[in-house]
């Protein structure tokens, strides 16, 4: 518990605003979750993401912080979220993309070079399928629905207060976290929005027990197993801020690369296509911007559910002795 208990507010109740709530009044503060929507996530684009704990995959392309925060923040989850699937995850190619395998394990660690045998014992719907794949038994995922539900509801017992449908900021605040996303823009103008499009699908002909990464030069795609035969497929990666409807060219490439991944997945129901705006800095590492009295915690990129636990834990850690990670932080004077 914290030695000073403060008011706090929170603007926001996508996974970043939510973990957010959950740290800072289980320390002991005054919190007050607010959002302008009437429902809780409606406008949240942690709503329609993968939710991979994925820190060594993520190494691939992202900067060194990210696995690092990835790396403190799934015990966090582990801890707070009784419902997450700690089964590793998988990456394959066709054997024409051998080469970008090759590659994705030259840039990645902490992974075991199986071969199809191997393949068809952890995923037994894979058999035949592919010669060889990478497996991250480190790794782990989640439904981002309950998770944001259940994080929402830890907070709540914690004591944090939630006021939906407002914008307004209690007179008492001694400080704001700002965690509204791309909705921030118009403050933090390095902001911008990378479009991403998913696909829900179902069906019970097959199962998987991990994500799977299916790498391809053009069109690379990953699969995420939910409760009750559902997949969420994603995504593509579009640097716009338009949030128009998932297009037919994108439809067609996701439910294309699914089917390239197991036939099965010809069959499965089409549940829902969404496409949402990932806020995100140019450099794609998540800030903490200081100024004065309101903390922007904003441009998680597509690492929301994997680092939002370290980040709520930084903000805490800041507010009680001024400590930053420079690596996140940004003091504005």
């Amino acid at each position: 518990m914290s030695e000073k208990q403060l008011n706090i507010t929170v603007r926001g109740t996508g996974i970043v605003g939510v973990w957010q709530a959950f740290v800072l009044a289980s320390k002991g503060h005054n919190v007050t979750l607010v959002s302008k929507t009437r429902e809780p996530f409606s406008e949240a684009s942690s709503w329609i993401a993968g939710a991979m704990l994925a820190p060594f995959c993520e190494t691939e392309s992202a900067e060194p912080i990210i696995r690092r925060l990835g790396l403190q923040s799934i015990p966090l989850w582990q801890e707070a979220f009784p419902h997450i699937e700690n089964n590793g995850s998988l990456v394959v190619a066709q054997p024409r993309d051998t080469s970008d395998l090759k590659r994705f394990a030259r840039q990645t660690s902490e992974h075991t070079t199986l071969d199809a045998v191997q393949l068809e014992k952890l995923e037994p719907d894979l058999a035949g399928r592919f010669r060889t794949g990478l497996f991250f038994a480190g790794e782990a995922h989640l439904q981002p629905h309950w998770a944001l539900a259940h994080i929402l509801q830890k907070a709540a017992d914690a004591g944090a207060k939630t006021k939906f449908g407002s914008t307004d900021v209690p007179a008492n605040s001694d400080y704001v976290i700002d965690c509204r996303g791309i909705a921030a823009k118009d403050e933090l103008p390095n902001l911008r929005g990378v479009r991403g499009e998913m696909a829900i699908i179902r069906t019970s002909e097959i199962s998987f027990s991990r994500p799977i990464r299916l790498l391809h030069p053009r069109f690379p795609l990953y699969m995420v197993p939910w409760p009750e035969n559902y997949f969420m497929i994603g995504a593509t990666v579009i640097e716009s801020d338009d949030t128009a409807p998932v297009s037919v060219r994108s439809g067609l490439e996701l439910l294309g690369s699914a089917y390239g991944l197991h036939p099965a997945f010809g069959e499965a129901e089409i549940i829902k296509l969404s496409a949402d705006i990932r806020p995100s800095f140019p450099d794609n590492i998540p800030k903490i911007i200081v100024r004065d009295k309101v903390l922007h915690v904003n441009g998680l990129y597509r690492h929301g559910f994997l680092t939002s636990p370290a980040l709520a834990h930084y903000v805490a850690d800041y507010l009680e002795t001024k400590a930053v990670n420079e690596e996140v932080f940004v003091v504005e004077h």
